[in-house]
């Protein structure tokens, strides 16, 4: 086929592209836009390549370098596989994990992956059966392989899938391995022979790791059930959903580990489903619009306790029956604030000296944690988001000696302890569980105990959104008007509402300013590719504005802090309502920046 769109650079890189791809589908896409000639759609899809982000490689199913397919997944993959063997001297006998979600097209990937790991003589622990994400960060630590894969998309779209990799810690991949596999990929780009040969399941070099990691996964879960003989009894009943992705088996293995009855299933949701036929968004972070089948099916079970993971079970989402008859769907705050109450009380129990004890949450996560270790006396860290950074740090507490209680992020992901290091919604459920119980046991309720936590530590009322804006020039405007707000550099707001509510501090991630710190230099890495800023009020509000790391969104967290003395959690409720309306409309200003408000 003569290509020839005008433009001789792109000419040439779609040539090689069309010489390499072998997805008969791909190409087709490909040779119908050349023949329309479709120049600049074809010159967007070429113009860039899929980079490592905050969650290793995702984007849409389709063809081109900047999407997701078997060509961009072998490229990925023999990089990766060229920069191991120069980082690691025994990758060809530790060898990787790789494992996939239920997704289109995420087994063939895994296999594609595989072939180019096994044509380099590096071994691969293939699962033969979808797992969750948490399955891969697991097996690198307990086979000690140096790396993981996981397929997956998370809770993206049906359209999208994805590549997380994990480094040898187990942790998820950090600067600079991530630029160094692209610029590996950068130089084998072309496909090696038997590239596309994905049957690999009987090489020698290929093994099955389910049944071993299923029986070391939940011997660990087992020695962290403390009240097996209170979950056997209790009249709870808990509704399960993974809203069409692989949680159901674990969860039920998760279930009868802790010794707890079976959970009531979501049936129209139970099995793995590609196309997420009953939801909108398969994200149960989305509350409501995600869980009403799960309502359905919980109150026609007289079930008082909806549990929820994402497709690829690392989040975890919980709806409560209230009194009143209405349905509590916490937030991510609200579950890291019941589970880090839990993960402390269940140390205490255990004689845990508060010195060598260590808590992580993220940036835009609330600081909850922060202020029961100022009175309990543990350690709290902050880090940026995302668990990439909450779990390489853990791990560095670790080893500092260090027991990492618990990690979260607002985001419903929990880390429980740090023996997966990285957000683990199987093992969340458990422990969630197994809280309800105990509460039960005691004559309360998970909603119950969180007024407790509000009203020891001090209420701690969250808003957190967003606004969807698919055109970075206005981001960018946006983000630019905020940081030279009096025509200067470094001059932002000084209040909200004319003066009502002051600003005492800003910290600006994207340029590493920091007003509080005396040298005015931020104490959290940076990231000029990202927006990121938060204001600090005199009056406890935190507020962060950032773009989305994997979706074209302006998102905000905000969190007023106010003192135990202040027992009025709706007047503080009310204040919040007031600076957030406030903060959207004279920082983000989204009628004037045509931003579209976040769906119902």
């Amino acid at each position: 086929m003569v290509i020839n769109t005008g433009h001789p650079d792109l000419d040439s890189k779609v040539g090689d592209w069309l010489n390499w791809d072998k997805n008969e589908k791909n190409i087709a896409e490909i040779e119908d836009l050349l023949k329309k000639n479709e120049a600049a759609t074809l010159a967007k899809i070429f113009g860039n390549r899929l980079e490592f982000g905050t969650a290793g490689l995702r984007g849409v199913m389709a063809a081109g370098p900047s999407r997701m397919n078997d060509l961009t997944v072998i490229q990925a993959t023999q990089g990766m596989a060229k920069y191991l063997l120069e980082c690691f001297d025994d990758v060809k006998t530790q060898g990787v994990a790789i494992g996939y979600d239920g997704r289109h097209n995420s087994s063939r990937f895994a296999r594609l992956a595989t072939r180019a790991f096994i044509s380099m003589g590096i071994p691969v622990h293939l699962f033969s059966a979808l797992v969750p994400t948490p399955y891969i960060p697991f097996s690198v630590c307990q086979l000690k392989t140096k790396a993981g894969i996981m397929i997956t998309a998370s809770h993206n779209p049906k359209e999208d899938n994805g590549y997380k990799v994990y480094w040898d810690n187990g942790a998820q991949l950090i600067s600079p391995h991530d630029k160094n596999i692209l610029k590996r990929s950068l130089d084998n780009l072309a496909p090696w022979d038997d590239a596309w040969d994905d049957s690999v399941r009987e090489h020698p070099l290929v093994s099955d790791p389910l049944a071993n990691i299923n029986q070391l996964y939940f011997d660990v879960l087992a020695k962290e059930c403390l009240r097996s003989e209170l979950n056997q009894k209790t009249a709870l009943k808990f509704t399960y959903t993974p809203v069409h992705g692989v949680g159901a088996p674990y969860v039920k293995m998760a279930f009868d580990t802790c010794k707890f009855q079976p959970y009531i299933p979501v049936q129209e949701q139970i099995e793995p489903d590609p196309e997420f036929s009953t939801v909108k968004f398969p994200n149960p972070e989305e509350g409501k619009s995600t869980l009403n089948l799960a309502l359905a099916t919980a109150s026609r079970n007289n079930s008082t306790v909806i549990l929820a993971n994402d497709p690829d079970a690392d989040r975890l989402a919980c709806a409560e029956l209230q009194p009143n008859g209405d349905w509590k769907v916490f937030s991510g705050n609200e579950l890291g604030a019941l589970l880090g109450w839990w993960m402390w009380s269940r140390a205490e129990q255990k004689g845990q000296n508060p010195a060598t004890a260590a808590m992580i949450a993220s940036t835009v996560s609330s600081k909850i944690l922060q202020t029961m270790a100022e009175r309990e006396g543990f350690l709290f860290e902050e880090t940026l988001t995302g668990f990439k950074w909450m779990a390489n740090r853990g791990l560095q507490l670790q080893k500092e000696g260090y027991q990492i209680l618990f990690a979260f992020e607002e985001a419903i992901g929990f880390m429980c302890g740090i023996h997966v290091p990285d957000k683990d919604g199987v093992s969340a459920s458990a422990h969630l569980s197994e809280l309800a119980v105990h509460l039960e046991n005691k004559g309360t309720t998970l909603n119950g105990q969180l007024e407790d936590i509000y009203l020891k530590y001090g209420q701690h009322v969250t808003l957190n959104s967003y606004y969807l804006c698919y055109d970075p020039i206005t981001i960018s405007r946006i983000f630019e008007r905020l940081r030279n707000f009096e025509n200067e550099p470094k001059t932002y707001p000084k209040s909200l509402m004319n003066g009502k509510y002051a600003i005492k501090g800003v910290r600006d991630l994207t340029n590493g300013f920091d007003s509080r710190q005396p040298d005015g230099k931020a104490l959290l890495p940076t990231s000029s590719s990202s927006q990121m800023i938060t204001f600090y009020f005199e009056n406890g509000l935190d507020a962060t504005i950032r773009t989305s790391g994997t979706e074209p969104k302006i998102k905000y967290y905000t969190e007023l802090r106010a003192p135990p003395t202040q027992t009025d959690r709706q007047q503080v409720q009310a204040t919040l309502e007031e600076m957030v309306q406030a903060l959207v409309d004279e920082f983000l200003q989204p009628t004037l920046n045509q931003l579209t408000p976040r769906p119902e």
